[in-house]
């Protein structure tokens, strides 16, 4: 396989594949970027691209890797986040035009365990306004595309995190729901909650984040290429309940 065709690596094995030493943190960014600005003027996937902050981690990553450290399980794997979503730094907007200056000041536990486990965020993911409706489509970002038809819903509210990972522009994403986008990705791309049970702080291990709505609260998810290979990444196979 050459470097060109890394993209269609799902995160567990691009994963291996750095921490084999076969590509570096640098190279497998550059491609994504690459991908993103390929790709992302036609469907609007991403709202918010990361490319220096993202380099920057990369050669950060590549730096710091010495023979015998213990490397986080996605390391170098680049990867985005939903613009619902506390980053610190970056405008936690919503897709609504009143909140586009709202910059968090620290990171949601969603998207600081993806920096603890080593990931490279390039990117935010477009949203509906107030992630509430069944298309990615808002006034502040626009419409997100699925790539396979423009007619359908690419992901509900992860419709730009599902749309992402279909074109390649990273192998996995972070997303979240209140009606089930996560969980109902387009048809064949997996999507899988990290655990049986709706996350909490004390699950996740930080403090309550803020809520997408003051009155429903989301669920985190991660869009990615295959199940089984998504398992593997939570380092459990669990039962999610059925949606009801």
């Amino acid at each position: 396989m050459t470097t060109d065709d890394l993209w269609r690596l799902d995160a567990s094995e691009l994963a291996r594949k750095i921490r084999l030493g076969r590509v570096s943190c640098r190279e497998a960014t550059e491609l994504c970027l690459a991908g993103l600005d390929a790709v992302n003027q036609v469907i609007n996937a991403v709202a918010r691209v990361l490319a220096d902050e993202a380099l920057a981690a990369a050669d950060a990553a590549d730096r710091a890797r010495a023979p015998g450290d213990v490397l986080g399980p996605l390391l170098g794997v680049p990867v985005t986040t939903k613009i619902n979503t506390d980053q610190a730094g970056c405008p936690t907007d919503n897709g609504v035009i009143a909140r586009r200056d709202m910059i968090a000041s620290e990171d949601n536990p969603a998207v600081a365990n993806l920096k603890q486990a080593g990931a490279i965020i390039i990117g935010r993911t477009n949203a509906p306004a107030w992630s509430l409706r069944l298309f990615s489509d808002n006034a502040l970002h626009g419409r997100t595309l699925n790539p396979r038809d423009p007619a359908l819903s690419p992901g509900k509210s992860s419709g730009g995190a599902s749309a992402a990972v279909v074109v390649g522009i990273g192998p996995i994403a972070h997303g979240n729901d209140v009606g089930g986008p996560s969980r109902h990705a387009l048809r064949g791309r997996a999507a899988r909650r990290p655990s049986g049970v709706a996350p909490d702080p004390g699950r996740s291990g930080g403090k309550q984040s803020r809520r997408l709505h003051p009155s429903r609260p989301g669920r985190g998810g991660a869009p990615g290429r295959t199940p089984s290979r998504r398992r593997r990444l939570h380092g459990r196979r669990s039962r999610t309940p059925r949606s009801r």
